[in-house]
């Protein structure tokens, strides 16, 4: 072989390597060297014979350059290192023990709140441990739905399943505070503004800073119950998927224990062990409002049948003309305060030596028992049914009537044309437009009654002063037109303390002189530690108010004086207990016994007091009663 066909040889295999060598991977020697030398310009990338291939195949993108750094701001945002987002795991590695105790405390009581959420009751005297030792089957049913479901969905049913039973936990909440104070359940069609009443009572009672801390923390417990019960049924429902077969047979097991039980009647503590509260519970509130619907229709009935509506206006409380009528609610003036033993004895005084001083003034009185459709709270539901003639013991019933043309007792007086009417409201803040609808031609409230002085509890003006002012604005004003009065005396109102206590007539004034007396008082929260302390300042309190409206009339009175004074409902079942009655006593004081006369037939018992046996009428019958008793023989 000659020396020149080694060399071409040579420079053949180097052509060859150097069109094999892939874009991009030749070396920069390379490159130089393919450079055309005469200084023309070169070939652009995709113009030779390799640029399709190289068009199929992009270049990746080149880093992106990190963001300036401004000296005075310091270095930029930084991506999180992967060792901090593994921290987590690395713990539970480290700590398997621990991380496997936590594991199973947290399902423990995810599965003890799903298991309370379902068996809780409405009550709280029901509130204890034998209404758990049972087996509900809303959890079976709900535990076989979740195992046979698909991932997306399953977890979708759980999520709506745990806030719908959220829901039901912060119902029974309410219903318990309920059934406390009104002993019935919450409405979910009409009780909603009593929240915000609830709210205006604690920052009368307790200051406006109490009341909003206690608001902000209802919410909170809210917000986490809605949080949480979903998370629980969550990891309940994984912990299924993760064991199906064991998740399956528990399931079956627990189904077939509560059809024994079921079939058998099986009870613990006389509470049957196969439970279905949770169901119980939704079919209720949808059985309430259902009734709630149909009860428009039933009470728009009502409204319009009225006897005495076309009544001529000259037989209208014809037996009434020339009398001053006032009528009075007592605010918590129940049957328990005369005859609950840790009560009776102080009101029973009161009221037996009230009827001795009347009667040396010249008064007689009769006495018997009214039902009211509330208790615990809801005045102006009792005073509505006892002026309009109609049961009233929900707002929806309030907001029909008070909006309708129905003829109150009030508004009969109105009628005649011979009455001028007015009303004396402590309790009312702000503008009343019920005020037309029960026919009162002026009210004093809160603000017009020129008090200063403090606040006792939840009573803004002290009956003292409420009775005073009605004698300075309207009743020892001279006038030829006798008058009908609504007053309502708030001082026996929960929470009972501080109470007021009842000075000369003449020292009143302005309220001014209240402001040592309500320091002398007792706070709230040393009488609410002990419910027999509790009970015993509510005694006092309706003896306060009885005492003071005893003194008005031997001190005020006249022969044409008339008074039909009364309990509006019981107390909470704090004082009078869960099973009190709902009858509180009802008095007519007459100076004139012909006006007694008109009532004879009612068997009332005679003084302030009412036997035990005395006549009990419904409260919406008393209108008819009276009306029918002093006006004409209709024909």
């Amino acid at each position: 072989m000659s020396l020149s066909s080694a060399h071409q040889r040579s420079a053949k295999n180097q052509a060859d390597s150097t069109e094999h060598t892939p874009p991009g991977d030749a070396p920069e020697e390379a490159v130089a060297e393919s450079a055309p030398k005469d200084g023309t310009e070169a070939a652009a990338p995709g113009d030779g014979p390799d640029a399709e291939q190289a068009q199929e195949e992009p270049a990746e993108p080149a880093p992106a350059e990190p963001p300036p750094t401004d000296p005075g701001l310091g270095p930029g945002p930084a991506e999180p290192a992967p060792a901090a987002k593994n921290a987590v795991a690395r713990w539970r590695e480290r700590h398997p023990d621990i991380t496997r105790a936590l594991s199973w405390s947290l399902t423990v009581i995810a599965a003890a709140l799903v298991l309370f959420a379902f068996l809780m009751p409405d009550r709280l005297p029901q509130l204890t441990a034998s209404r758990f030792l049972r087996v509900p089957a809303e959890p079976i049913l709900l535990a076989a739905l979740l195992l046979v479901l698909p991932p997306r969905p399953r977890r979708v049913v759980a999520v709506l399943g745990g806030v719908l039973l959220a829901e039901l936990v912060l119902l029974n909440c309410v219903d318990m505070g309920f059934y406390q104070t009104l002993r019935r359940p919450f409405h979910l069609l009409f009780d909603w503004s009593l929240f915000a009443d609830g709210l205006s009572y604690l920052k009368d009672t307790e200051g406006a800073t109490s009341a909003y801390g206690t608001l902000a923390a209802a919410l909170l417990a809210v917000l986490a119950l809605l949080v949480l019960m979903p998370l629980a049924i969550l990891r309940l429902s994984k912990l299924m998927v993760r064991h199906p077969a064991v998740a399956r047979r528990g399931t079956l097991v627990a189904g077939v224990v509560w059809m024994t039980c079921a079939t058998l009647g099986i009870q613990v503590s006389g509470v049957s062990v196969a439970a279905k509260v949770a169901g119980q519970r939704v079919r209720g509130q949808v059985a309430m409002v259902q009734q709630g619907l149909a009860d428009q229709k039933v009470f728009a009935k009502e409204v319009a049948d009225d006897r005495f509506a076309k009544v001529p206006q000259d037989q209208l409380l014809s037996g009434l003309r020339g009398k001053d009528v006032i009528f009075t609610f007592i605010e918590s003036y129940g049957r328990g305060a005369v005859e609950d033993p840790a009560m009776a004895p102080g009101v029973d005084a009161v009221l037996r030596d009230g009827t001795r001083r009347l009667a040396d003034a010249g008064f007689s009185a009769r006495s018997g028992w009214l039902t009211s459709p509330v208790t615990g709270g809801g005045s102006w539901l009792a005073h509505t049914t006892f002026l309009s003639g109609l049961w009233v013991p929900d707002q929806q019933r309030y907001r029909y009537v008070s909006s309708s043309d129905r003829m109150t007792l009030t508004s009969a007086f109105k009628r005649t044309g011979d009455f001028r009417t007015v009303g004396m409201m402590p309790g009312v803040t702000r503008a009343w437009p019920e005020s037309k609808f029960f026919g009162l031609d002026h009210v004093h409230d809160s603000r017009t009654m020129g008090y200063q002085g403090p606040r006792f509890g939840w009573s803004r003006v002290p009956d003292q002063y409420t009775l005073s002012a009605f004698e300075r604005l309207e009743h020892g004003k001279a006038s030829n037109q006798p008058m009908m009065s609504e007053i309502i005396l708030t001082s026996s109102h929960n929470p009972w303390a501080p109470i007021p206590r009842t000075i000369g007539w003449d020292e009143v004034g302005d309220g001014s002189v209240y402001d040592a007396i309500q320091k002398e008082g007792k706070n709230r929260e040393d009488v609410w530690k002990d419910a027999a302390l509790v009970r015993q300042e509510y005694g006092k309190a309706i003896q306060y108010s009885l005492t003071n409206l005893i003194d008005f009339v031997t001190k005020y009175g006249d022969e044409n004086t008339v008074l039909v004074f009364l309990g509006d409902h019981q107390p909470v079942s704090t004082v009078v207990g869960v099973d009190a009655s709902r009858d509180v006593p009802i008095a007519i004081v007459a100076h004139d016994p012909k006006v007694l006369d008109q009532v004879s037939g009612w068997g009332w018992s005679d003084g302030l007091q009412p036997e035990h046996g005395a006549p009990v009428w419904r409260m919406d019958t008393f209108r008819d009663r009276f009306l029918t008793a002093f006006s004409s023989p209709q024909p």
